[in-house]
């Protein structure tokens, strides 16, 4: 299993101290296979490499499986992390991804390659992110919805 990494944000830290100021740089990275495996993590410390290397590792200890109908998701949704909402609904196939910056991120790694999606509230990439993880973590399968309620699954899907 091949996974590919993404650096989404690289923030400079400082901690004031009595002998003057420590920099430290933190970094938010996605890390996946294109195929419906997709996580995230944050890293900090001195330098930045270091910083990418520690949020990859994290990266891998949180991931999760995105279900795929086709090359989209099987509903709309909205995932909410603090003040950061993202709201994401699939797409016919063509589509592309129209997403901005983090989202986009997370979703071309999680293998969706046909999606719509808004963020609203905030613009900051950390809320971002953990939003779009939370929709993703939270979409449901037609299967899954049908053997919940006891239906077939054409009885779901109408």
């Amino acid at each position: 299993m091949e996974l590919e990494e993404r650096v989404v944000a690289i923030n400079r830290v400082t901690k004031v101290v009595k002998g003057g100021r420590n920099f430290r740089f933190s970094a938010i990275v996605v890390v996946g296979d294109k195929n419906g495996l997709v996580g995230i993590g944050s890293g900090k410390a001195q330098e930045v490499p270091e910083a990418i290397r520690k949020g990859v590792q994290d990266a891998k200890k949180h991931m999760i499986k995105v279900p795929l109908v086709g090359t989209t998701i099987p509903h709309e949704i909205i995932g909410v992390f603090g003040a950061g909402k993202v709201f994401l609904k699939p797409a016919y196939e063509g589509t592309g991804v129209i997403a901005g910056g983090p989202v986009r991120d997370v979703c071309e790694l999680a293998g969706i390659k046909d999606i719509r999606s808004k963020s609203l509230g905030t613009s900051n990439p950390r809320n971002i992110v953990n939003a779009t993880m939370e929709g993703l973590k939270n979409l449901k399968k037609a299967e899954d919805v049908a053997k919940l309620r006891g239906k077939s699954v054409q009885e779901i899907l109408g």
